[in-house]
C-alpha cells in the first residue's frame, strides 16, 4: 500500500511544543511488539533477565556512557516492557537542579529541516535504544527485520523532587507486583489493581 499522510498518520503522544532536548528529567515505558515476553520471567519477586533482556539492559546502561549530557535514575526491564528515568543534563549546569522543563521551543519543519526528533532529544536517545537492540536481538534469533518494539512510547515530563521520589518508587516495586501489572499476559483486556504507569 502506497503512503498516504492521511491514512498512516499517527497521532503523537508528545506534550505538542515541548522541547524534549531541553534539561530535564523523564519517565519513560517502551513495550514489546504484541506484549510478548521476550526478555525474561518474573521469579518470586525479582525479574530474571534471558539473553534478549540482558542486551536492553546493558544498552541502556551504554546510554549514559556514550551521551555526556545523559544521566540514568532508576530503571528496570521487565519481560514485555521497560520502564527507565532519563535526566537529560543541561552542558552548563549539573543534574541536581534540572527537574522538569527548563524551556519549551516548538520545532520548525521545513524541506531543509525535516521534522524528526532532535539530537540529544528524549526521542532520538529512545530511537537509538530501540533500534540497537532490535538488531542485536534479531541478529541473535535470526529474524532481521522483525519488530521487538511496539511502534512509539510513553514519557512523562518529571516535575518535581516528590514526583520523582514516586516514580522511583514504582519502578522499584514493578517486579513485585507483576502478578497484577496491567502489561501481564493474564491481564489482557483486564483493568489492573495496581497503580498504571498511564496514572503517575
Amino acid at each position: 500500500m502506497k503512503y498516504s499522510p492521511i491514512a498512516h498518520h499517527r497521532r503523537s503522544i508528545r506534550l505538542k511544543g515541548y522541547d524534549y532536548s531541553s534539561a530535564g528529567a523523564y519517565f519513560v515505558t517502551l513495550c514489546v511488539q504484541d506484549r510478548e515476553c521476550l526478555f525474561g520471567d518474573v521469579v518470586g519477586t525479582e525479574i530474571q533477565l534471558n539473553e534478549y533482556g540482558n542486551i536492553v539492559a546493558e544498552e541502556w546502561t551504554k546510554t549514559a556512557v556514550i551521551r555526556p549530557t545523559v544521566e540514568l535514575d532508576e530503571w528496570i526491564g521487565m519481560p514485555n516492557h521497560f520502564h527507565g528515568i532519563i535526566v537529560i543534563v543541561d552542558p552548563i549546569g549539573t543534574s541536581s537542579d534540572i527537574v522538569g522543563a527548563t524551556r519549551r521551543v516548538a520545532p520548525t519543519c521545513s524541506g531543509v529541516n525535516p521534522c524528526g526528533p532532535v539530537s540529544g532529544s528524549v526521542g532520538a536517545i529512545i530511537g537509538q535504544f530501540k533500534s540497537i537492540t532490535t538488531k542485536r536481538i534479531n541478529q541473535i534469533r535470526n529474524t532481521p527485520g522483525k519488530r521487538v518494539w511496539q511502534r512509539n512510547y510513553y514519557e512523562h515530563v518529571i516535575r518535581d523532587e516528590r514526583e520523582l521520589n514516586r516514580i522511583r518508587q514504582y519502578i522499584a516495586d514493578n517486579s513485585a507486583k507483576w502478578d497484577i501489572d496491567r502489561e501481564h499476559p493474564s491481564r489482557a483486556g483486564r483493568p489492573s489493581p495496581q497503580q498504571s504507569w498511564m496514572d503517575i
